[in-house]
């Protein structure tokens, strides 16, 4: 599925307001995705906050190209490779997507809306696929 242009700037809109609270969303999104997956937290190193962060920083890069994700195409296999050499798979990519909604719907609260949800849906699908195909991720 591809983002729209509407889609587009929702999750733009809702990333600026999340970056007031990178660092405990980061957190949040970890916390999130081990209750999921606990059997991948041997695959991160123990600086959770340094990692969130580097998520997150990542994460608002491709927002900030969201509409020409084919200028990030060396960020996606690189991010993939890295991925893969973790021993990331690409069924891990789900509950990844899960623990990033939770964490949005939890810092955005009630403005976090079923079309804001959609959006970031149809964002993450998109660039999970992007980096599995990249990254050759099996």
């Amino acid at each position: 599925m591809t983002v729209t242009t509407r889609q587009a700037e929702l999750i733009r809109e809702s990333f600026e307001t999340l970056r007031q609270r990178l660092e405990p969303a980061s957190m949040s999104f970890y916390e999130a995705l081990f209750r999921r997956a606990p059997d991948l937290r041997a695959m991160f190193r123990d600086d959770l906050a340094g990692q969130g962060m580097k998520f997150m920083t990542t994460l608002g890069t491709i927002i900030g190209n969201i509409e020409d994700p084919e200028a990030l195409g060396d960020r996606f296999a690189e991010l993939g490779r890295g991925h893969a050499l973790m021993g990331v798979k690409a069924a891990h990519f789900a509950p990844m997507g899960e623990a990033l909604m939770e964490t949005l719907r939890d810092e955005m609260g009630a403005d976090f809306t079923p079309d804001l949800e959609a959006a970031w849906r149809a964002a993450y699908d998109e660039l999970a696929a992007r980096i599995v195909r990249r990254g050759r991720i099996g």
